[in-house]
Order: structure tokens, then C-alpha cells, then sequence
């Protein structure tokens, strides 16, 4: 470059000083640097070729001068090399070409005449060059530089080395540069063949090594290492590489100058085939052959090397058909074949492989796969090959589980595909088998703890997918298979989905559930048929797996792919001559596929699906078909005509029969098997070497053909493998798939019931908290999953869980379960897990509600369940009644609550530490998330227990029920009332059995209140509950029926105190009256069950109906409540100690002021004033005052017939609330409403004239008349009809009684007192039958009979004037009053024109007559001439 005269003219300092303005180097200093390093390498490299052996020996000059000529080139490139390092270039060493400076280097690698050392050098200084990069694949002649360097590794002597260390040396440095050249950036400007030279280079140095035996091991290591470096650093490039196809693309890319591609990788990855399928070969033999010490050793390292290519292939492989087809043939059968004939590492490196094949390459290996879980896995898991490898192969079946779609796909892709095996189901019962404990075998072995976390991840995982915010109903878990479909060939396409019965179009969920069913019923079809064939059949068109009538394509694919079914069965049906057999054995010959198939091959494959029959004419039938589908898929054009392939089908079978028969003394020659089958084939021979290859073939292999042993074990022959391979290119593609809320319910129903059994038997007889830990992880898993639909597997699982506290063992005392309890932390984990289970999924408990329930009870009894349990909510937040009375005298003071703690109890001795793995799980067990660390902290046993029962919460069961749905809730309340009624109970001592069924009830009421909102809905089957209970054996109605009625109460008072609307927005109209109802029936079922309780709980009773009464009167509805109450308040008031108060509420109902009183419970209201009212204990002024209360309800009476409620129809409530006696069906024929209710009182009042004491009696007619007056003045229309029947049934029936008693006391001796008393209430009622009929003549005249009604009057003067004769002879009252009383009556009747002499009336005779006898003294006044 020209200098300027500014640049001598710059004062600025020298580029050294100048500051340095960012990070960036300049660019010249690297290269400055590359020179340096090269000049270094130029000059050590020329200081070893020129160094002597003996620097201190004379060489005569000619010698030497030989020498210097030896080396003359080598020195001279060297030196002309090192004269351009520091020359001014153009461009930087990356732009300059590589071979200017690699030349030089790579001339002295291949040198003959150079000595070791310097060999040596030069490699180390390629290697340098390689290492940091001085060209890349930009750089120019950088293709033809990588070429050189690889050619010039593979062209250097080692012969020529005597030295065996410093062989070793060179051949390190090879390894190193080879290593360092497939890594460096211009590697892919290798082409294919450079790449696979490489290859063979690096494993010729693993062979020198091992072969030799000059190599150490180091080299042998060294070796092997860069054999794996090389792979990766060729295999990492695959993603890289465009799909090529079959690999045709890959000389135009060598030809274009793009480097290496798959077809190297090809060519590699078969060479890696080729040396697991000649490991033997590859041993190191006596004379020096080989590479590797032994065949395991071989094993290992071909399988780390395949595995690091699948590693870093990846999918990528899938794109290139060569390769993928080596994976799918070759390298699975090698897998499969060499699993088990090798060390437990060997298995190990073999899993691996399998694992990293099915991460990326599974859509491509569905049979593979599957044929390593059947032949490899499962067996070796089993425990077929030993321990050592059984424990291997559990451990690589958990990492397959630990994959996060590992389930759900092998579910859908095997145990959905009617054509595979099921491999989930297979692999979950596995499981559960190896880790099922041994009884009395000890601690668990090694592959028991594999087995049982296998287990316990896969359970965790599906319970991890299968939740969703909102179950589906249980319907819609059902799955429809009513139509037809030839599910074997079936494939899923959304296009031709078909659609739902709701018109909805089939997902793919549909799809795949409906074939598990279908294959699940073909499975119980292929039993079926097993033990009789029509019966088989018929199930089949039941179940729609064939059409109706059966085609023969569908009865072909139930034979040919029907798992179970019986080989000789299937043999005899298609041997059949019958029509429909002959179709359904062409479609079943039609199912395989014997292209490019020897003979043999195909018969073997065919002949192993069925056994051939005994008869010859079905053998000669099936081996015609068989022929015939030969001779159409034939390739090699062997035969010429389908009958020589027949021909020698029979031949094959009868040869097969003469070498493997024992019974058979001379053996058939080959050269007889070729002459027997000489111009068969259209005349012709077939070829010699065809006929030798099928007879050395079945010689060594026999065909089974009339074997009917199924128990033998199947292996993996090479016939097999090649049907698999080809049956694999057909196949449906694996699907890669995502965990979904159905299928995934149906994955585990499929192995549902032996987990719960292996975690249920592992629980039992662990002591470690890890396993108990991880059981109840397991077994709470098992819940979450259980909970949608499957009620069945959630009770057994509850079951399991309960015998597991020991709460429940028979024959255990109390002291030896407490103590259990709180010495051992399985029963605690267990009674922590049942609440929890039960709280966080009882919506689907079912049965085991019973057990639940035992455990609670016997919490009670040991004194373990906090106040909270009952006093937590629902029923038990409402006062219990103070006046309980019980009968145990000894028990007044215990309610049936929850216990109260004594804070110094202490246990029988300091408890086992509470362990930090129960602390770790019960955090994920309780339902806040909080409180888990109380169970770390230490505490005597009461207080370890006391927190451990805390944490169980167990009283959300019935406070937060109202999630429960009608089932459930029955259930819990069936299992309550049937412990509370003894079921299943021993009780120790009476107060024991009231606390218990006292505490039973209040959980009934805990949960009657927390669903008020559905009431009408669940309890009606708890009501027939009662009637069971109490035919129970022995059943004690005393607590039962004491406790129900108290914890009746309480619910009903939180039912009628609240309003209608504070329930539900969806509770129908009509069902707070049901609900009513229903309580009300089941309190009147309790106190007719043992009657002395309405005088036991008295107290109690009346209270809370008092309470209802008088603060919720409002709330009750119905007839039945009313009429409940108001009994029940006069019966309980019956005792001094509750009457003020029953007294004080029945008078408050009656007031003036009361709104409560309705058309509909007021026969309920006056029939239990009269209780009162005729009361003993009841003072003058109390029954008095309820007196005038009853007659002055005919002001109601009134107000409802004048606001029209007097209409026929509106007596529906009023009857239904009414008794059911006579005198009220009587009126009620009557039609009038008003009339009806006021017969009802007056038949009270009237029952109340006959009461010991006369003031009351006499108190009752006055308010009889008085109600009479209220009635006629209010304009209370009775009719003709109602006023007769005021009469009959109650004037004339009081008269009556009143006649009868007063005759009754004057037979007695000493009793004149009562007798004048009852006189005196007689001439009251006399008198008031008087008033009444004066009262009511105008309407009593009306009716038809009314002469009959006015004969009964007479006849009544008439009994009382001879009740006076008879009992005071004649001096009483009745003397005077009688004919006084005829005399107004007649007068009146006179007056209003009823009694006049008309012609043809008979009244004014009759009553002439009658007058003469009853009264004799008025008659002259009465009837004057």
C-alpha cells in the first residue's frame, strides 16, 4: 500500500498506545496470532525431523547429506511454508485456501521415511488447526482440505512402527484429529463415502487395539470414544437433512457439492445392526481375530452407539424411509432377540433404546413396540429369566410409565385396537402382581418396592388427568353399540363420522370407547363360543358384532383375531363343507398377506392361527384355500399353477409329520423329498435348491399343525418377525395422544380392581412410613378417579380403608384399640385418609357409608371426636331441649354430643414419634391445606390423637351434604338410623347405647338440616327406614325413638323457621308442604314406636312445640303439622311440670288477636282447647277462660262463611286435617263448611259437659248456648239439614249422656252429691235444648223431618222427667223445669204456626198425646177444648 506524506506527518501515538474504544478485537490480531502458532508448529516439526538418534555420534558427511536428502522435500514445504506466515496478505487466514498450509503437515503424516515423532507432531498440529478453526465451510478449497486431512489419516503407516509405544502414540493422535475433523465447522463438506471411511477407520484402530495385543487400554477406551463422538457428530446433522425419500437424492447431493447426507447415516447405522447380529463373531479369538474381549462386550457397544444416533436423530429418522425401515426390521428383532440372553446391563442399554425409540419414533413401530412390550417386558417382569433381570425390567417399565401420555396411548393404540393385544391392561395387572405382597415373606424385596411405585405413578398420573371442573351425568358415561360395523378394519376419519342418536357427529373419544367395548364383548363372545359355538354366535348378533343374519367377512375376522378363543374350534368350523363355512374359510384366508413369503414362511404363519383338524377332506379343504391365496400373492413366479402349490402344501405337511413324528422309524432323505415332488408344477420340476431350501427348513423347524396346546410359550421366531414387519406396513399408524376426562375413567376401570387390592395388601403389611405414604397416595389416586361413576370400586376401596384403622376389629376391647390407635401410625394415616376420601368424594360413596359410619361411632365411644362434629353446623347449632328426661338416671347429664376433653388425660405411655411423612401427606390429604403441621409437633398420645382426628374434619361430611347427591344422601342417612337402631352395634353398658344413638340422631339432624332445600326428595326412603329398623331383632325402641323425637324437633324448628325462599331458588312450589308432611309423619311414627316418651321427654316435647307455635306458627302449612303440634301440646301438657307453659301457647293460639288459625286446622285447634279444657290439673279459671275462647270462635266462623270459604270445594284441608269420627262424616255430607266446623266445636263442648267436675260442666253448656246465640246473631247459616244435625249429635247426644250419668251415679251407693251435681248439668242441657230449638224453629221447620226431630224432643222430656223419678223420686228439678221448658216450646211453635190443627197433620195429634203423658199439667193449658 502507498505511503502518503500525512502519514509521516501524524504525531498521533503508535496503534499499541492508542485507547482502546469497546470490546471488539481487531481482526488482524487473531490472525497475527495464527501465524505465530503456525510458524510454532513449522519449527518444532522441523526441530524433530532433523533431530538425531545420537546427537553425540559422528555421521560421516555423505550420511548425513543422505539424510538431509531423505527429508529434503518435507524440510523444503515446511520452510517455504513458514516464509509466508508473516507475508502481507489480501484477506485473513480463513479467506486464504487451507491446503497452503495443510499440505506440509499432512505430507509428513503419510511420509514413510519421517520417524514416529515427527508423525506425531504433525498430527498434533492438524489437530490444533482443526480445533480453532482457522477455515471453515466458507473457506475457498476447504472440501477438498477435509478430504486431505481424512486421506491422509487413513494413509499412515503404522507398520512401519516398531515401537509399540510409540505406535500407540500416532494412533491416539489419529483418533484425536479424526474426532476433531467430523467436528469441526467444514465436516458436512465431507461426502458420504469420506464419512463411512472415517467410520471404518476409527473402528479398524478398535480393532488393532483389542486384537494385537500391543494396545493398552487406554487406547481401547480412546477408541471406542471417538467411534461415539464420530456417530454423534454425523447423526446430530440427520435434523438437519431435507427428506430425501428413499435416499435417491443423495448423490445429486454429493454431486452438487452439499456434503454428507442420510445415505452415510444409512450405511453407518447398519454396520451398528450388523454388530449386534454377529456379536459372536466380533470376539477376540485364540489366533488374534476379533474386537471386543466378549459378546457382551460387543452388545454394549453397539448399543450405546445406536443409542446415542436415535438420541440425536430424533424424529428426524422418521423422514427417511432406509433408516426407518433399519429400525423397524433389524434393529428391533436384534432388541427383542438379545433382551434376555445377556446380563442385567445389556437389558438395561436394551430398555433404553426401546424408551428413546418410542419418544420419537412410535407413530412408526405400533407392532414393534408392542412386540417388545409382549416378548421382552412382560415376561422378563414376570420373573421368567430370574431376578436380577426381572429387576432390570420393572425398572425400565416404570420409566416408560413415568412418560407423561405413556397410559392413555398404549390404551388407546393396543387395548382399543381390536386387532392387538391388550398391552395397558397386561402392564397394569404386571404391576400389581409383582408387587403383591407374599403372606408372612417379610419386608418387600426390591422388585416389589419397583413394582409398587410403578403402580402408584401410573395411578397418580391418570388420576392427575382424568378430573374436569364438572362431572358429566352418570349416563353419559354409556356407550351405544346398537348398529353393525366391522370394527377389525375400521379406521377413524373425521369426514365420515357417523352421528349420535342427539344428531351429534362421533368424536373420536366415541370412536375409540365404542371399540373397547366391542372388543371387550368380542372377548366374552370368543368365551362363549369356546364352551358351545351357537351360543357364541347368538352372541355375537346380540351384541351386533356380526350382522343379522352373520356375513361371512364378519364371522372370519371374529376367528381370525379373537383373543382366547379355542384353536381347534376354529380349525373344525373352517373345515366345514357347509356353504356359509367354505365363504367365511376364503374371507379368513384373505386376512394374511404372504407377499414375497416362502412357502414354509406362510404356512407357518397361517397354520399358527388355528389347528388343523384330524379329518383329511377339511385338512385338503383348508390347504386349498391356503394355495390359492399363495398363488395369487407370489412374486418369484415359482409355481405355475395354484394346484403345485397345493400339491406341495400337502407334501410340506406330510414331510413335517415324517421328521418330527417319533413314531415314524424311517426318516424321509431330501433327495425323497425331491423326488415325491417331481412335475408338479405344470408338468414341470420345480427348482432343486427351492425343494432343499423347505426341506432344511421344516427338518430344523416343525410346524405345529395338530397341537392343541395353547400353554406353551410363543416365541419371537425370524417367520414371526417377518409377518410382523410386513403386517406393519397395513397397520394403523400409532397415535400419539393426550389424556381425555372418559378415557381416561376407562383406563382405569380396566385395572381398577387388582390395584385396589395390591395397595389394599401393601397398606396391610407395611411398616415403613415411605410405603404407607405412598399407599395412601395411591389409594387416595384411586378416589379421584373413582369418584366419576364408579361407586362400586370407591366403596371397596372405603372398606379397605376402614379395616385398616382397626376401629372396627370385633374382637378387640376398647383400652386395646385405643392403644393401637395411638401406638401405630397406620391406623391414624388410614382414619385420616377415610375422612378425607369421604369428605372430598362422597358424592359417590354408595354402601360403604355404613362403614363410615361404624369408624365415627367408634371414634365416639373412645372418646376421640371433638364438640365441633355436631355443634359445627346443620342440625346440631340448635339448642338442645333442657327438660330431656332420661331414662338412665345415671345419663341425665349426657346429651349425645361430642365429647369434652379432659386436658390431663394422657395415654397408656409416651406415644411413637409422630413421623414428618404423615405431617408431608396429610397436607395433601386435608381439605384446607392447612394443619398439616400439627400432626409434626409432639405430643402425648391424647394430643397426637386428638390432632390427628381434628385433621379428618369429619363433621363437613354432614354440614357441607347438601353437595351429595339423593343416592349418596340416602345412603348416609340409611347407614345413621340403622346404627342408631342397633345394626351392627354392641353396646357395653345402657348409658353407652343412649350416647351412641343420641349421637346418631344428631347427625340425622345435622343432615336433614344442611338439605332442607330437597327434603321431599331424600327422605322419604329414610322414613320407610323406620319401619325397618324397628322389625330388627333386637331392636330398643326406648333410645331410638327418644333420641328421633328430639332431633326431629330440632329439624323441624329449622325448617319451619325458615322461609321458603332462604332454601332454594329451585325447590318446587309444592314441596315445602311435602317436606312438612314428612317430618311430621316421621315424628308421629317415633312417638307411636314407644309411647312413654310423649311422658319421658315431655319437657323436651313441649318445648319445641311451643317454640314452633308460638314463634313459627306461621311456617307450618299443612293439616298434618297442625294437628301433630296440637296433639302433642296436649299430651305433654298433661304434667304439672309443662302445662303453664302448653296452656299459656294453647291460649295464645285461641286469642282474638291469633292469625293462625285457619278454615284448616281449626278441628285441630278446638279438639285440643277441649284436651286442655277437660284437663284434671287444668285450674277453674284456665279451662274456663279456654271455654269462652272455644265459643267465642264462632266469630271466625262467621268472617270465613261471609268472605265466601263456605264453598264446597274449599274443604279439601279441612277434612284432610280432620279426625276421621262419625259425627264429622255426618255433616260433612252436609256441604256447608261453616256448619261442619261448628258441629266440631260443639261436639268439644259437648264432650267437655261430661267432666267430673260440674263448674266445668256447667260452664261448657253455658258456652254451648252462648255459641248457639254468636252463630244465629253472626247469621251462620246452618240449613235445615245443619240445624237437625246440631241436634242429633250434639243436643240430643249431651242430653243423652247426661241422662245415662245421672242415672249411672244414683245406682251407686253414697253417691247423692254427684248425683244432684249431674241433675243440676242435666237441667241445664234440657234448658238449653229448649233455647236452641225456640232459637232455630223457623229453619227447623222447613226440614222434611221434622216431625220425626220433634218426636226426638219429646222423648228427651220424657227421659229427664223419669231420670228425676228415678233418682230423687221425684222431688228434683225436672218436675218443675220440664213442663215449663214444653210449654215455651209449644207456645213458640204456635206462635210461628208449626203447631196448628190442620187437616191431615198428624204433629198436632201426636204432640197432644205425648203431652198427656210426659207433662199432664199443662195439657188443659196447652190444648183447650
Amino acid at each position: 500500500m502507498a505511503r502518503t506524506a500525512g502519514d509521516d506527518e501524524d504525531d498521533g501515538p503508535p496503534a499499541a498506545y492508542a485507547t482502546q474504544r469497546g470490546p471488539r478485537r481487531d481482526p488482524r490480531l487473531k490472525d497475527l496470532g495464527i501465524s505465530c502458532m503456525l510458524n510454532t508448529e513449522v519449527a518444532a516439526l522441523l526441530a524433530v525431523i532433523r533431530r538425531r538418534p545420537d546427537p553425540y555420534s559422528y555421521l560421516p558427511p555423505a550420511v548425513a547429506a543422505a539424510e538431509d536428502a531423505a527429508f529434503a522435500g518435507l524440510i523444503g514445504s515446511l520452510k517455504t511454508l513458514r516464509g509466508l506466515l508473516f507475508q502481507p496478505r489480501h484477506g485473513a487466514w480463513r479467506c486464504s485456501d487451507p491446503s497452503t498450509y495443510l499440505t506440509p503437515f499432512l505430507d509428513v503424516v503419510q511420509s514413510e521415511e519421517a520417524p514416529p515423532a515427527a508423525t506425531g507432531v504433525a498430527l498434533s498440529s492438524v489437530l490444533k488447526i482443526l480445533r480453532i478453526d482457522v477455515f471453515d465451510e466458507c473457506s475457498p478449497g476447504a472440501r477438498d482440505a477435509v478430504h486431505a486431512i481424512l486421506a491422509a489419516l487413513t494413509n499412515c503407516r503404522m507398520e512401519r512402527i516398531s515401537d509399540a509405544g510409540a505406535e500407540e502414540a500416532v494412533l491416539l493422535r489419529v483418533l484425536q484429529v479424526l474426532a476433531a475433523l467430523l467436528r469441526t465447522r467444514a465436516a458436512p463438506l465431507l461426502s458420504d463415502t469420506s464419512v463411512c471411511t472415517a467410520v471404518n477407520t476409527c473402528f479398524q484402530i478398535v480393532q488393532h487395539a483389542a486384537s494385537s495385543g500391543r494396545g493398552s487400554e487406554l487406547l481401547q477406551r480412546t477408541a471406542r470414544h471417538c467411534m461415539h463422538e464420530i456417530l454423534q457428530a454425523v447423526f446430530a446433522r440427520l435434523p438437519d437433512i431435507r427428506d430425501d425419500g428413499d435416499g435417491d437424492g443423495d448423490a445429486a447431493a454429493v454431486s452438487s457439492g452439499a456434503g454428507f447426507g442420510a445415505r452415510c447415516m444409512v450405511d453407518v447405522f447398519n454396520f451398528l445392526c450388523s454388530l449386534l447380529a454377529n456379536a459372536p463373531d466380533m470376539v477376540v479369538t485364540a489366533d488374534g481375530q476379533g474386537a471386543f474381549t466378549s459378546e457382551e462386550d460387543v452388545m454394549l457397544f453397539s448399543l450405546v452407539l445406536v443409542n446415542s444416533a436415535v438420541e440425536l436423530g430424533g424424529e428426524a429418522i422418521g423422514k427417511h424411509a432406509k433408516l426407518l425401515r433399519l429400525i423397524q426390521d433389524d434393529l428391533f428383532y436384534h432388541l427383542i432377540n438379545y433382551a434376555t440372553e445377556y446380563s442385567p446391563l445389556v437389558l438395561s442399554m436394551i430398555c433404553s433404546t426401546a424408551l428413546n425409540l418410542y419418544h420419537f419414533l412410535r407413530r412408526f413401530l405400533k407392532l414393534q413396540l408392542e412386540a417388545f412390550f409382549m416378548f421382552v417386558l412382560l415376561r422378563v417382569c414376570g420373573g421368567a429369566n430370574g431376578p436380577q433381570l426381572q429387576e432390570v425390567a420393572v425398572e425400565a417399565l416404570i420409566s416408560f410409565i413415568r412418560q407423561p401420555t405413556f397410559v392413555i396411548e398404549m390404551y388407546v393404540n393396543y387395548d382399543c385396537d381390536p386387532l392387538l393385544r391388550n398391552v395397558f391392561e397386561e402392564v397394569g395387572k404386571l404391576l400389581c402382581k409383582a408387587a403383591f405382597p407374599a403372606p408372612s415373606s417379610g419386608p418387600m424385596t426390591a422388585v416389589q418396592l419397583q413394582a409398587f411405585e410403578g403402580l402408584v405413578n401410573m395411578i397418580t398420573t391418570i388420576a392427575d388427568n382424568v378430573e374436569v371442573d364438572k362431572a358429566p351425568d352418570h349416563d353419559a358415561y354409556a356407550v351405544d353399540v346398537s348398529e353393525f360395523r366391522l370394527f377389525w378394519t375400521e379406521r377413524w376419519d373425521p369426514s365420515t363420522a357417523a352421528s349420535l342418536a342427539g344428531g351429534e357427529r362421533e368424536t373420536w373419544v366415541d370412536f375409540v370407547r365404542k371399540r373397547k367395548v366391542r372388543k371387550k364383548k368380542v372377548a366374552i363372545a370368543a368365551n362363549h363360543y369356546n364352551r358351545d359355538q351357537k351360543k357364541g354366535v347368538e352372541y355375537l348378533r346380540l351384541c351386533h358384532l356380526v350382522p343379522t343374519p352373520p356375513e361371512p367377512r364378519s364371522m372370519a375376522f371374529f376367528l381370525r383375531y379373537s383373543p382366547g378363543l379355542d384353536k381347534n374350534k376354529i380349525g373344525e368350523f373352517l373345515g366345514d363343507p357347509d356353504e356359509f363355512n367354505l365363504r367365511v374359510l376364503k374371507e379368513f384366508t384373505e386376512t394374511f398377506d404372504f407377499t414375497g413369503a416362502i412357502l414354509d414362511t406362510a404356512l407357518r404363519t397361517y397354520l399358527e392361527t388355528f389347528r388343523l383338524p384330524g379329518e383329511s377332506q377339511k385338512i385338503q379343504r383348508i390347504l386349498e384355500a391356503f394355495s390359492e391365496r399363495f398363488f395369487e400373492q407370489q412374486t418369484t413366479g415359482v409355481f405355475a399353477t395354484k394346484d403345485a402349490a397345493f400339491i406341495l402344501c400337502y407334501s410340506l405337511i406330510m414331510l413335517n409329520t415324517d421328521l418330527h413324528n417319533p413314531q415314524v422309524k424311517k426318516k424321509m432323505s431330501e433327495e425323497d423329498f425331491i423326488r415325491n415332488n417331481r412335475a408338479i408344477n405344470d408338468k414341470k420340476d420345480l427348482p432343486r435348491e427351492y425343494l432343499s431350501e423347505l426341506f432344511h427348513s421344516i427338518s430344523t423347524n416343525a410346524i405345529t399343525v395338530f397341537s392343541s396346546s395353547t400353554s406353551a410359550t410363543v416365541e419371537m421366531t425370524p417367520s414371526r418377525w417377518a409377518d410382523l414387519v410386513k403386517r406393519s406396513r397395513g397397520m394403523e399408524p400409532f397415535t400419539p395422544c393426550d389424556f381425555k376426562h372418559k378415557l381416561s375413567r376407562e383406563v382405569f376401570i380396566a385395572v381398577s380392581g387388582p390395584t385396589v387390592a395390591t395397595l389394599a395388601a401393601i397398606f396391610d403389611g407395611a411398616d415403613d412410613e415411605e410405603t404407607l405414604s405412598q399407599c395412601v397416595e395411591g389409594l387416595v389416586s384411586v378416589a379421584r378417579v373413582a369418584r366419576y361413576g364408579l361407586e362400586d370400586v370407591l366403596d371397596e376401596l372405603l372398606c379397605c380403608l376402614c379395616k385398616f384403622t382397626t376401629l372396627l376389629n370385633p374382637y378387640a376391647t376398647t383400652e386395646e384399640t385405643l392403644f393401637t390407635f395411638s401406638n401405630e401410625l397406620k391406623p391414624r394415616m388410614a382414619t385420616l385418609a377415610l375422612f378425607t376420601i369421604a369428605n372430598r368424594f362422597g358424592e359417590s360413596v354408595r354402601g360403604a357409608w355404613k362403614n363410615v359410619v361404624d369408624c365415627l361411632l367408634k371414634l365416639k365411644r373412645l372418646k376421640l371426636l371433638p364438640p365441633s362434629v355436631i355443634d359445627g353446623g346443620g342440625g346440631g347449632s340448635e339448642q338442645r331441649p333442657p327438660g330431656h328426661r332420661h331414662r338412665a338416671s345415671s345419663a341425665s347429664e349426657s346429651s349425645g354430643s361430642g365429647v369434652i376433653y379432659n386436658t390431663t388425660d394422657r395415654g397408656a405411655g409416651t406415644s411413637r414419634h409422630v413421623s414428618g411423612m404423615i405431617g408431608r401427606f396429610s397436607q395433601f390429604l386435608s381439605l384446607d391445606g392447612v394443619g398439616g403441621e400439627s400432626l409434626l409437633s409432639v405430643g402425648s398420645e391424647f394430643e397426637n390423637n386428638l390432632k390427628i382426628i381434628q385433621q379428618c374434619q369429619a363433621g363437613r361430611i354432614f354440614t357441607e351434604s347438601g353437595k351429595l347427591p339423593d343416592e349418596a344422601l340416602q345412603n348416609l342417612g340409611r347407614a345413621l338410623i340403622f346404627a342408631a337402631g342397633g345394626k351392627g352395634q354392641k353396646f357395653s353398658t345402657p348409658i353407652e347405647e343412649e350416647e351412641t344413638v343420641g349421637f346418631c340422631w344428631d347427625l340425622v339432624a345435622m343432615l336433614a338440616s344442611a338439605n332442607l332445600h330437597r327434603f321431599a326428595t331424600f327422605w322419604p326412603p329414610l322414613l320407610d327406614c323406620f319401619s325397618a329398623v324397628s322389625q330388627l331383632p333386637l331392636f330398643s325402641p326406648c333410645p331410638f325413638a327418644e333420641k328421633a323425637i328430639v332431633a326431629l324437633f330440632r329439624v323441624a324448628v329449622r325448617m319451619l323457621s325458615s322461609p321458603p325462599s332462604s332454601t332454594t331458588t329451585t325447590q318446587r312450589p309444592g314441596d315445602s308442604r311435602v317436606a312438612e308432611e314428612l317430618m311430621f309423619k316421621s315424628i308421629n311414627m317415633m312417638w307411636k314406636l314407644d309411647k312413654e316418651i310423649l311422658d319421658t321427654c315431655c319437657e323436651g316435647i313441649s318445648e319445641s312445640v311451643v317454640r314452633l307455635l308460638t314463634e313459627h306458627a306461621a311456617g307450618v302449612q299443612t293439616p298434618l303439622g297442625w294437628k301433630t303440634l296440637l296433639h302433642l301440646l296436649t299430651v305433654t301438657g298433661r304434667h304439672p311440670e309443662t302445662f303453664d307453659q302448653s296452656v299459656a301457647a294453647m291460649i295464645k293460639i285461641m286469642s282474638s288477636d291469633s292469625a293462625h288459625v285457619t278454615r284448616f286446622n281449626y278441628a285441630a285447634v278446638i279438639e285440643a282447647a277441649f284436651g286442655f279444657a277437660a284437663l284434671k290439673i287444668s285450674p277453674l279459671d284456665v279451662s274456663t277462660r279456654i271455654l269462652e275462647l272455644m265459643a267465642e270462635s264462632v266469630n271466625w266462623l262467621v268472617q270465613w262463611h261471609k268472605s265466601g270459604y263456605s264453598d264446597p270445594g274449599s274443604g279439601g284441608g279441612f277434612s284432610g286435617g280432620s279426625s276421621s269420627s262419625s259425627s264429622v262424616d255426618d255433616a260433612a255430607r252436609m256441604g256447608n263448611l261453616a256448619a261442619n266446623m261448628f258441629i266440631k266445636l260443639a261436639e268439644a263442648l259437648r264432650k267437655t259437659s261430661l267432666v267430673r267436675r260440674e263448674e266445668i260442666r256447667c260452664q261448657a253448656v253455658f258456652e254451648l248456648g252462648r255459641a248457639f246465640n254468636l252463630a244465629t246473631a253472626g247469621d251462620l247459616d246452618f240449613g235445615p239439614a245443619g240445624c237437625l244435625a246440631c241436634f242429633n249429635l250434639v243436643i240430643f247426644a249431651m242430653v243423652d249422656d247426661l241422662t245415662e250419668k245421672t242415672l249411672e251415679y244414683s245406682r251407686r251407693e253414697g253417691a247423692e252429691r254427684e248425683t244432684r251435681s249431674m241433675e243440676g248439668t242435666l237441667a241445664a242441657a234440657a234448658e238449653l235444648l229448649a233455647d236452641v230449638f225456640v232459637l232455630l224453629l223457623p229453619t227447623l221447620a222447613q226440614a222434611p223431618g221434622f216431625r220425626t226431630f220433634w218426636l226426638g224432643v219429646l222423648r228427651r222430656m220424657d227421659t229427664c222427667i223419669k231420670c228425676d223419678l228415678a233418682a230423687g223420686g221425684g222431688a228434683g228439678v225436672m218436675q218443675e223445669l220440664v213442663p215449663r221448658m214444653l210449654k215455651r216450646m209449644i207456645m213458640e211453635m204456635k206462635l210461628k204456626e208449626v203447631l196448628v190443627p190442620r187437616e191431615g197433620d198428624e204433629l198436632w195429634e201426636i204432640t197432644h198425646i205425648q203431652i198427656q203423658w210426659i207433662a199432664p199439667a199443662v195439657k188443659d193449658e196447652l190444648f183447650p177444648d
